[in-house]
């Protein structure tokens, strides 16, 4: 750095201390943008793992056993609360013949803490999911979940569904990792019918509780919460307005108690 001849030294020290205050801050940009890189990444894994039925690898995305403050709330059933029944939504779920899921993720927002401790982020989800049911497994489900016609003389159920993801992150161990988690399914329909017209029918009574169709067809329900929702996701209805919910995250310095993601 140049100086001017004669440039008292205080000067000079000012504008050194200038240089500085600049240097860091292009390093604390640089390191928040490393952190939104690599937090998009473990919440894209997720989904990966998620569409292959690879549930089990996930749970080393999560924080670890005893971390304080883990929640997760996956639909309106209520919130869990602790590492074991969190992670249980994940443990053993079948990958039956013939089922697809395709969940892809878009448009994040992603706040890093001032403090380089926690981040909060959100996502909006588009994708399919489709199965098959045998005949006696089917007679027991509601007949507008079917798609007309059968394959392998099996019924067959085939979904679009739309949804948003809230999460909050904590770094452990110099790693970003999942700390909490909501779902709020936005609006779902058969293929051969509009989101419009299957909302009309008011089916949330009958899928509030339901984790996902197992082997055969057979629905599998949520375990039991650890709390009631206090919460409650609202999807899409012909007879209701849209809402900013999950809100996208602010700039904030740290997670304070009480905090959701």
């Amino acid at each position: 750095m140049s100086t001017a001849p004669g440039q008292h030294a205080d000067e000079r020290i000012a504008e050194l201390e200038a240089r500085v205050r600049e240097l860091e801050e292009l390093a604390r940009r640089g390191a928040r943008a490393k952190d939104r890189a690599e937090i998009e990444n473990v919440f894209s894994r997720y989904m990966f793992c998620h569409n292959a039925f690879r549930d089990e690898e996930i749970i080393p995305l999560w924080v670890k056993p005893g971390t304080p403050g883990i929640r997760a709330q996956y639909s309106n059933a209520g919130v869990y609360t602790t590492w074991e029944s969190v992670t249980e939504y994940h443990r053993n779920r079948p990958a039956p013949v013939g089922k697809l899921i395709l969940h892809a993720t878009t448009t994040p927002v992603i706040e890093v803490s001032e403090d380089g401790a926690t981040a909060k982020g959100v996502w909006i989800m588009f994708g399919l999911e489709s199965g098959l049911a045998d005949p006696e497994v089917a007679e027991a489900l509601p007949d507008f979940l079917f798609t007309p016609g059968e394959v392998d003389g099996k019924r067959v159920w085939a979904h679009w569904v739309w949804a948003k993801y809230a999460l909050a992150f904590l770094k452990q161990d110099g790693a970003w990792r999942i700390w909490q988690f909501r779902c709020y399914e936005v609006a779902r329909a058969p293929f051969h019918e509009s989101w419009v017209h299957f909302a009309a029918r008011d089916v949330e009574a009958f899928d509030r509780d339901l984790m996902y169709f197992g082997e055969d067809g057979r629905p599998r329900f949520m375990p039991p919460p650890d709390a009631p929702a206090t919460e409650i996701a609202h999807r899409y209805s012909p007879r209701r307005r849209q809402t900013l919910d999950p809100r996208p995250p602010e700039p904030y310095r740290t997670f304070e108690e009480g905090d959701r993601a």
